[in-house]
Parts: structure tokens; C-alpha cells; sequence
């Protein structure tokens, strides 16, 4: 048995915990009871302490085109704001509140475009600490802000904030859309890629948590925080090519300027895969003010019509496909009665009996009828409509798209939209329903991103070709080929034909619905448009061009979509031939180093092009842009010559990367304030310039 063995505690020890367990508990009590311990008031510092959770704000991504040319982007904005209370001051000889408030009004006023008077009523204002001074006071740009800034004006600062910018002002503005400060101060797309996208675009704000005095602002030291990184908003890369863009919004112009009308929209479309690679609309907008908008709807996917005759392209494609089409079978032209509604032909002509395939290329509504009625009926041709994406979204990466109307269903009503009434269509469901003609008879869907880069350089997306259907055989394919071939030769769009393009279409003409009920029959109450495909042997491009209520001719609105294709095929080397090429034309550059400079700026002036000479020299030793490069008529082609003594060119109108790339040119260091266009210069005009020069200069946007 195991003796068990006796722990004796001593009695001091006993003692001594018992002291310090009260001694604890005198202390807690001490604590908890008393106002203050070691002079400091615990209650009062423990109130004082707070946690925060401090926004880290993301950056918004920028907006590019195909080729790397930035659309959209960033920038600072500024809001001009006048201290009016005294209380700011401390020191009368270093005043922080607008003293002089005439003499303030006087010199802000020609900067801010505003009346003396009407500053003076802001200033004026008894009882406010700060004012600001409305429309005229608010995004304002750097050179504007450093024009104010340079003024030193007492009690006059500026509130930052951030602002989109879009360097081609007017450019693919419906593409792009816009985008603005929210009521919570963050930049939100409104319309556009930059609403479709917003979430992309605005990538994630961070946060950083940690604790601070209520009465500072900065962080108590060695207590604990936390940190959340803000992620940046994605870069996204549109298909659209700016230079082709320029020639769509060319002729755009050029059409509005020569004649009225309600809307016009023009785009062009790669035809193998779908990407949009232009896209213009009348009316415009400027993204950079919104008081230029005057509709929200982009008319490629928001605009809703009747689109007329180019429906034909997928009405006898249909039948063709259904192996009951036969083109060289007569019918009686004219006119046709379909539930006791007379139907007739284009531009009220009778033929007399043609063949379909001739009907085809004079764009016959009762071959149209006949074919749709006899040979295929509603269902069938409501069903190729659907299967080609009539009916439905595209969807497409653009905001508010709809999706059209395909109701008929009485005799009259299928016959109608044989040749393209009584149903709607989008631009872009035309552009899709086409792509069956450069697709071996596959639909392909369109796209407008070519890809979408996060703010690590990842590609988190990439654009590509996605067929849709195949609806059409490559027989009924090469059979519509050689009728919208025939419609340019000899039918109804020979005023298309060009010697240097092969281009095969069809065109449209549809009447407008009332809103009385029936049609509009005034002589411009129509949509005309066209779609077509070029070059007919290896296409390239789908284009489709649509307006409502233009007051000109079919010669002018031919003309000027003539030139537009002609440029589009020059600078995608797709002409034909390429010796008759005019000051419109797109020019592609050849190698002048080496080579004399009279001879290079005459030859190059001959080709419509402004020519900068540097230097005095008698010969070329560089060039920008470089040989094979494809320029616009009227860009800018440098030329460096072999002595190096250069004067300084007038800046007036240059754009910010004509500027860039001339101090490049020069080897100097330049200073760009603002956006838009040179307005001004430090150097002067023929002033010698050296390597140590610094060129600064003012931009200011345009006017569209």
C-alpha cells in the first residue's frame, strides 16, 4: 500500500495571494469608479477613439480603338469656388477670402465667358462661407484652371474632381456613348459601350480601416488596420477603326450639309467576322457636353423601321433556298391584287413579263409577292426571317437595343413583308441577316469589343467570330451574289457603280407608317437606304446605310456613298486599281528619304497632304509617317532635311498628337496644356529653335 504524502502550504503564501487578489480587485474598483487614472480620463479617451473605413477609389479604364488610339478616358476637372467669409483670414497682408470682389469679377470674367454682374451676385451673397459660380464654374480643364490659377487672386481655389474625356469629340458617339459624375460623385456610364460596360469600366474600390482620434486625422500608432486594395477599372479596345470611322462621319457631313433630313446612320461591317468597324449616325452628339445630345437612342440598335426593299435579299433568298425559285421564269410585272389591296412595282413601272431574276435586280415587289404567297407562304418566310435574327437581340455590347417586329399574318401582310412593310428591322439586324452572302450562308454575330484588358495587363476577354446559323446553302449564296451583282450592273443601283470598287447591293426605298394609320405619302416621306458588299469577289466589308425624310437627290446620296466606299477600299487596298486616286482618297505613303525635298513636298502636296519641312536642307534624311503607312487627305506628313536649322511652324489648329509628334521630329521638349486643339504658343512663328528649346502650348476643344 502507497503512503500518501502531505503538502503543507505556508500561511505567508496564503497571506500574500489573498493581499494581492485584493489589491487587483482595489485596482479594477479604483478604475471602474474613478474619473481619472494617472491623470488621464479613460471615459473621455476611449470616446475619443474611433474607427474609420477611408474609400480607396479605383480608376476608371480607358476606351480604345482597334489600332491603340485612345477614345476615352480620365481626366481632371476642376470647380471654381470663392472663399466670402473673413473668418479665413488671419493675416490681413495674407488674405484667404476675396477682399476686392469687383476687382475679382473683372479679372475672372473674360476667363469664365460670364458677365462682371452676374459674378458680383455670386460674390455679393451676405452670410456664405464659400459660393460657387453655377455652369460656367464647373468642369473646368487645366489650361482653364491655370489661367485662373495664375491670377493669385485672394480667397479663389478649386474643388477636384475627375471628368470623362473623349479626344475625338463627335467621333462614333453613339458607339462610345458617354459617361458622368453621379449625385455620388462617381463617374457612371449614361449611354454606349461606357454604360454596357460601367461595371468593367469602373473596376472596384478598395477601403482602408483603422482607428484615429476624433480630432485628428491620421492613424493612432501601433494599432491595427486593414487594407483592401482598389482594383482599376479594365481598358476596353473597340473594332471600330478610327480612320475608317473618319470617312463614315465624312460622308455623313457631306450628305447633311448638301440636304434636310430626320436621321441617317452608316456603318460598316467586317464581313468575315462580324466586328463593327464603323459606325456614324445624323444627328450627333459631343460626349464631352451632354447639351448636345438630342436623343438618347442609338439609331444601329434603338432605331425600330420598315426597312423596304433590301428584305428582298432574304425573301428570294428563301425561296431559292426551298428549291422553288427559277430565275429565268416570266411573270406579269406591274402590279398584283392580294386581298383586295393593290400592290404594285417600284416607282409605279410595269415591265410587262420578266423573269424573277430580272424582278430581282429592278426590285419588283409583285415578283416578291408571287414568290412569297406561291411558292413559300408566312410561316416559311417567317421563319427564315427569324432564323437569320429578325425578331430578336443581336446582342450586341451596346446598351438599349431592340429587338423589331416580324407580325403578319393575313395574305396582304405576308406579302408586305416579302419587300420589307408592315414589319421592323434595327440597322444591326440588317448588318447580321447579311453576313449569310460572305458567310457560305452561315450568320454570324456581330460585335463591337475587340478585347477588354484588366489594370494587371491580363486579356480577360476577347472578340471573336460566332456563327449563328447556317440558314442558306452555298448554291442559294452564289445564286444571290450574281442577282445583287446584277442590281449594280443594270437594276435599280447602277448609280452605286464604280470602276475601281466591284461592289454588289440592293437598295431600299420604304414608306414611313402614319401615325394616323396607313402610309405617308409625301415626295421625301421614305427610308432609303442600301446594303451592300465589297469587293464581290473576296468580300471585305458589309455596309448598310439607311435615312429617314432626306430632301436630295438619289445622284447625291449615291455620290457621296460612292466616295465613302472608294476611300474605305483605298485604304484597306482593296481597289481595283489605285492610279486615279483623288484628293478625297485615302493615300498610302511612299519612301521619300534620301530624295530631294522639293521634288517630296511638291509630289506629296499634289496628293492633297499639308507638308512640314524641317530644316532648310536639300535632301530628305527622315520621315513621319514612314512609307507604306495610309494617310488622310490633308493629314500631316513631315519630312526632316539634312540642315538642321529649324524655325518654328504656326501651331494654330494642330492636334495634340500632330503637336507630339513634330517636337519628336525637332528633338525638343514640349509642354501640352488642355485638350483639343493648339491655340496658342510660347515660341512665335519663325523663331529658330534648339535642342535645349521647351515649347509649350494651349489646346482648347472644338466646336462639332
Amino acid at each position: 500500500m502507497q503512503k500518501r504524502t502531505t503538502v503543507k502550504i505556508s500561511k505567508y503564501i496564503i497571506i500574500a495571494v489573498v493581499l494581492l487578489f485584493c489589491a487587483a480587485i482595489a485596482k479594477l474598483s479604483y478604475i471602474v469608479f474613478s474619473p481619472k487614472v494617472d491623470g488621464v480620463n479613460l471615459k473621455e479617451k476611449a470616446l475619443s477613439i474611433t474607427t474609420v473605413k477611408q474609400t480607396l477609389p479605383s480608376s476608371r479604364g480607358n476606351i480604345y480603338d482597334i489600332n491603340g488610339e485612345r477614345l476615352a478616358e480620365t481626366v481632371n476637372s476642376y470647380t471654381l469656388i470663392a472663399y466670402l467669409s473673413p473668418s479665413r483670414t488671419t493675416d490681413a497682408s495674407k488674405p484667404h477670402h476675396v477682399v476686392d470682389k469687383e476687382m475679382t469679377a473683372e479679372k475672372l470674367a473674360p476667363i469664365l465667358g460670364m458677365e462682371e454682374a452676374d459674378i458680383l451676385k455670386y460674390l455679393n451673397q451676405e452670410g456664405k462661407y464659400q459660393v460657387q459660380f453655377g455652369v460656367k464654374g464647373n468642369n473646368l480643364n487645366e489650361t482653364t484652371k491655370s489661367k485662373i490659377a495664375a491670377l493669385d487672386l485672394p480667397g479663389i481655389d478649386f474643388i477636384v474632381s475627375n471628368q470623362r474625356y473623349y479626344e475625338n469629340a463627335g467621333i462614333a458617339s453613339y458607339i462610345l456613348g458617354y459617361a458622368k459624375l453621379n449625385e455620388d460623385g462617381e463617374i457612371e456610364g449614361e449611354l454606349g459601350v461606357e454604360k454596357y460596360f460601367d461595371d468593367v469600366l469602373s473596376g472596384q474600390d478598395g477601403y482602408r480601416e483603422f482607428q484615429k482620434y476624433t480630432s485628428g486625422n491620421y492613424q493612432i500608432p501601433n494599432t491595427y488596420s486593414h487594407v483592401v486594395e482598389a482594383v482599376n477599372g479594365s481598358d476596353i479596345y473597340l473594332t471600330i477603326d478610327t480612320n475608317i470611322q473618319l470617312i463614315v462621319e465624312r460622308a455623313i457631313k457631306s450628305l447633311a450639309d448638301k440636304a434636310s433630313m430626320d436621321w441617317m446612320v452608316f456603318t460598316v461591317m467586317d464581313a468575315k467576322t462580324g466586328a463593327i468597324v464603323a459606325s456614324g449616325t445624323n444627328p450627333n452628339f459631343n460626349p464631352n457636353d451632354t447639351n448636345t445630345i438630342t436623343s438618347y437612342m442609338n439609331p444601329l440598335v434603338s432605331y425600330q423601321f420598315e426597312p423596304g426593299s433590301v428584305m428582298k435579299t432574304f425573301s428570294f433568298a428563301s425561296a431559292i433556298e426551298e428549291g422553288k425559285y427559277k430565275g429565268d421564269e416570266t411573270y406579269r410585272s406591274g402590279s398584283i391584287v392580294v386581298d383586295d389591296v393593290t400592290i404594285r412595282d417600284a416607282f409605279k413601272q410595269d415591265l410587262g413579263y420578266i423573269t424573277f431574276d430580272e424582278g430581282f435586280a429592278r426590285s419588283s415587289n409583285v415578283a416578291a409577292t408571287i414568290l412569297a404567297l406561291d411558292r413559300l407562304g408566312g410561316s416559311k418566310l417567317k421563319q427564315y426571317y427569324q432564323d437569320l435574327g429578325f425578331g430578336s437581340l443581336t446582342d450586341i455590347e451596346l446598351a438599349n437595343e431592340v429587338a423589331g417586329d416580324l407580325s403578319f399574318k393575313y395574305r396582304s401582310e405576308i406579302a408586305s413583308a416579302a419587300f420589307g412593310q408592315g414589319i421592323t428591322v434595327t440597322p444591326i439586324q440588317i448588318l447580321q441577316a447579311m453576313s449569310y452572302l460572305t458567310n457560305d450562308g452561315i450568320v454570324i454575330k456581330p460585335y463591337i469589343v475587340d478585347k477588354i484588358v484588366d489594370s494587371e495587363g491580363n486579356i480577360t476577354y476577347k472578340g471573336e467570330r460566332e456563327e449563328v446559323k447556317k440558314v442558306y446553302s452555298q448554291a442559294t449564296v452564289t445564286k444571290m451574289r450574281q442577282l445583287m451583282h446584277d442590281v449594280v450592273d443594270y437594276g435599280t443601283g447602277t448609280y452605286y457603280k464604280m470602276d475601281d470598287v466591284s461592289l454588289i447591293a440592293k437598295t431600299g426605298t420604304a414608306q414611313i407608317a402614319s401615325p394616323k394609320g396607313g402610309y405617308l405619302d409625301g415626295e421625301y416621306d421614305v427610308i432609303k437606304s442600301i446594303v451592300g458588299v465589297f469587293p464581290e469577289d473576296n468580300p471585305k466589308y458589309i455596309i448598310y446605310i439607311a435615312n429617314q425624310k432626306m430632301v436630295a437627290s438619289t445622284t447625291t446620296f449615291a455620290n457621296v456613298v460612292k466616295t465613302a466606299i472608294e476611300e474605305i477600299a483605298s485604304y484597306a487596298n482593296l481597289t481595283a486599281k489605285k492610279s486615279d486616286i483623288d484628293h478625297s482618297k485615302i493615300i498610302n505613303l511612299d519612301n521619300y528619304i534620301s530624295k530631294n525635298v522639293s521634288d517630296s513636298k511638291t509630289n506629296l502636296e499634289n496628293q492633297n497632304l499639308d507638308v512640314i519641312v524641317l530644316g532648310t536642307g536639300n535632301y530628305v534624311v527622315n520621315q513621319y509617317p514612314l512609307k507604306n503607312t495610309s494617310v488622310m487627305a490633308q493629314d500631316k506628313v513631315f519630312l526632316v532635311t539634312n540642315k538642321n536649322d529649324y524655325t518654328l511652324e504656326d501651331l494654330t489648329n494642330w492636334s495634340r498628337s500632330e503637336v507630339k509628334t513634330y517636337c519628336n521630329m525637332l528633338g525638343i521638349t514640349c509642354d501640352i496644356n488642355g485638350y483639343g486643339y493648339v491655340v496658342s504658343q510660347s515660341l512665335g512663328v519663325g523663331e529658330a529653335i534648339t535642342p535645349d528649346a521647351t515649347l509649350s502650348v494651349e489646346l482648347q476643344e472644338k466646336e462639332i
